[in-house]
């Protein structure tokens, strides 16, 4: 297992220049955000607007902080999404925009390239010694808040821990906060 601290997530600009993107992980390692195979990022959307577009990308957004937003994507009801809503996925290249419900959040974004790979996106609320399922070619614990304890391993707010081939894995997670587990499987 390998622990991706916040400190050390890559900082860049939006595809379409309005905000920025902290890049928690990405594939293959050097992969710019025109060719990933997947990606996972954290970005703060502080306006209401357009989302950029990643043709043949599939996407799965989760709020991390914030009032929440809709989310008005081509083709699909609007969705409405707080830290409390389930994970929302959907085809990063139909045209997205997004309306804030009051203040700027921070989403948590999800995203593969389609034909390629697959994803998952769970979001847990550890209380308690909690033992989480690992099952994928890449899986990663995303720390949102709080502090999560996996074995010797600690997570801070925007830590991550990643594995490969965890197949049928169990994971012993204890502390006080929330995570999202995301499992990532080629096609």
């Amino acid at each position: 297992m390998q622990l991706l601290k916040n400190h050390q997530h890559r900082r860049m600009p939006w595809k379409n220049g309005g905000g920025v993107t902290v890049e928690i992980a990405v594939f293959p390692a050097d992969a710019s955000v025109d060719n990933f195979d997947w990606r996972i990022s954290t970005a703060t959307v502080a306006s209401d607007g357009p989302f950029s577009v990643f043709t043949g990308i599939d996407r799965t957004l989760s709020v991390l902080e914030g009032d929440g937003i809709i989310l008005s994507v081509e083709g699909l009801d609007d969705q409405e999404l707080k830290g409390e809503t389930p994970p929302f996925s959907f085809p990063a290249d139909s045209p997205t925009s997004a309306k804030l419900l009051g203040s700027a959040i921070t989403d948590l974004n999800v995203m593969t390239r389609r034909g390629r790979f697959t994803h998952q996106v769970s979001r847990h609320q550890i209380s308690a010694e909690t033992a989480v399922s690992l099952s994928g070619a890449t899986v990663l614990v995303f720390c949102s808040s709080g502090t999560v304890q996996a074995g010797e391993i600690q997570l801070e707010v925007n830590d991550c821990l990643r594995c490969e081939q965890c197949s049928n894995a169990e994971l012993q997670l204890s502390g006080s906060g929330t995570v999202f587990v995301i499992a990532l499987n080629p096609v």
